[in-house]
């Protein structure tokens, strides 16, 4: 005997079917992964995000005011969690799953989750991700930026360019009633263009009620595949860009286990918007 799959999209009960549920039911039906009806927020909590957005935007514009060569990551540590508490917000990465420091700050070769360190001092011509997400009254928001420390090489130069170009063609593919793998497809075509290497094993991700949930925005991939984007829904596109291979691994010294390195050591950048998406395309929360 067969058993009946789970049906993921519920109409709500006693209400006329919508656009929306019309259309999610339908591919569906086609056996295409779609959202829970939770994925979709209503304009309460869609708020709360914004004004969470505006707060940790305000932690990054306020890096970029301070940072500077000679200045250690540890430093940069203190700007944003003076930041966020001093506008009635708490620093998500503080002690999650054993995070020992408010911000990940990811210099050269380590593609994200580089700890803060007073040994980790910058220099001319470092790049530099700096990576906060942002807890207002109970709202997640998340983004990253890319940092160059006075004047770098062409070739670091570039890849901090192109990787947030990558951002950008996967906020164009990013449609209502498209599929993540339509994101992932388009940033992987743009970054190859340049022989450059998509990081595969870290991925974008829903955010907003939680720091992490469905669904997972891989940045390379095939069309029409993962999970369905209806309006309504927040979540991240992250692309980790690799001067050369996609492949990473997890630095050994480091004593949490967090701090991600290029496979060959080459340079990495990475750029991150907070996203919601409406009916005629994604609206930046965070950046």
């Amino acid at each position: 005997m067969f058993k009946k799959k789970k049906r993921r999209w519920i109409p709500l009960k006693d209400e006329p079917l919508t656009e929306m549920d019309r259309k999610v039911m339908y591919w569906e039906s086609k056996g295409k992964e779609v959202p829970t009806r939770n994925l979709v927020l209503n304009p309460e909590q869609i708020e709360g995000i914004r004004r969470s957005g505006v707060v940790n935007t305000g932690v990054l514009d306020e890096v970029g005011r301070l940072i500077h060569a000679g200045m250690n990551t540890l430093e940069i540590d203190r700007i944003c969690q003076d930041y966020c508490t001093s506008h009635g917000a708490v620093p998500a990465c503080l002690g999650y799953e054993g995070f020992p420091k408010s911000v990940c700050t990811s210099i050269n070769e380590v593609v994200c989750h580089g700890i803060p360190k007073e040994t980790d001092v910058l220099k001319e011509g470092d790049i530099i991700n700096v990576d906060f997400t942002t807890i207002l009254d109970g709202y997640y928001s998340d983004a990253s930026r890319m940092y160059i420390i006075g004047k770098t090489t062409p070739e670091k130069e570039q890849l901090v360019r192109v990787a947030k170009e990558c951002l950008e063609v996967g906020m164009e593919a990013a449609q209502p009633y498209g599929f993540v793998g339509d994101i992932g497809n388009a940033i992987q075509k743009y970054a190859h263009k340049y022989h450059y290497g998509v990081v595969r094993d870290l991925c974008g991700h829903g955010v907003g009620l939680k720091f992490h949930e469905e669904p997972e925005v891989a940045h390379f991939g095939k069309k029409g595949t993962g999970m369905m984007l209806v309006p309504g829904m927040v979540f991240t596109i992250e692309p980790m860009i690799n001067m050369g291979t996609w492949k990473v691994f997890i630095d050994a010294d480091d004593p949490y286990g967090w701090e991600v390195i290029s496979e060959d050591e080459l340079p990495s950048a990475q750029w991150e918007h907070t996203l919601l998406m409406t009916e005629h395309g994604v609206e930046i929360l965070s950046y």
